[in-house]
């Protein structure tokens, strides 16, 4: 079973699953915040195949920041898929949407929108980890 395949399979009852050579790192948290979880405490995920419930182009960004090689993902958006393709990450999903919403269905993602003007990388990942955060901080209070 090769890096991908092996995410694949450990995506089940998990949000993101990475997969790089028999290393397994999995997560239940929702969004983005397990891929910037990882990239803030600098964990090295260079190099790793990614599966994810949702990828939109928010994820797709920190996909790339972080180096990964290849992604699964149930459901992407059309930008996710664009931004992934452009950066040469071979890509494989199951459904293709137009944006991701909210949580609700009422609204395109907040990540999605932050970023869905964002062509450079390192800007859109800065971005979005102080988005994050500022949410984070906003639930606690």
């Amino acid at each position: 079973m090769n890096d991908i395949e092996t995410a694949r399979k450990n995506l089940v009852g998990h949000t993101l699953s990475l997969c790089k050579d028999g290393c397994v790192i999995t997560s239940v948290e929702r969004g983005v915040y397990p891929m910037i979880n990882l990239l803030r405490t600098g964990h090295d995920v260079s190099g790793y195949s990614a599966a994810d419930k949702v990828v939109g182009k928010a994820a797709a960004i920190l996909f790339v920041q972080g180096g990964i090689a290849e992604v699964y993902a149930d459901v992407i958006s059309e930008g996710g898929l664009a931004l992934l393709k452009a950066h040469g990450i071979p890509v494989g999903y199951g459904k293709l949407v137009e944006k991701i919403m909210n949580c609700d269905g009422t609204d395109v993602c907040p990540m999605e929108k932050l970023v869905e003007n964002e062509n450079d990388i390192h800007t859109g990942a800065i971005k979005i980890t102080d988005k994050v955060i500022e949410m984070r901080m906003k639930n606690r209070s």
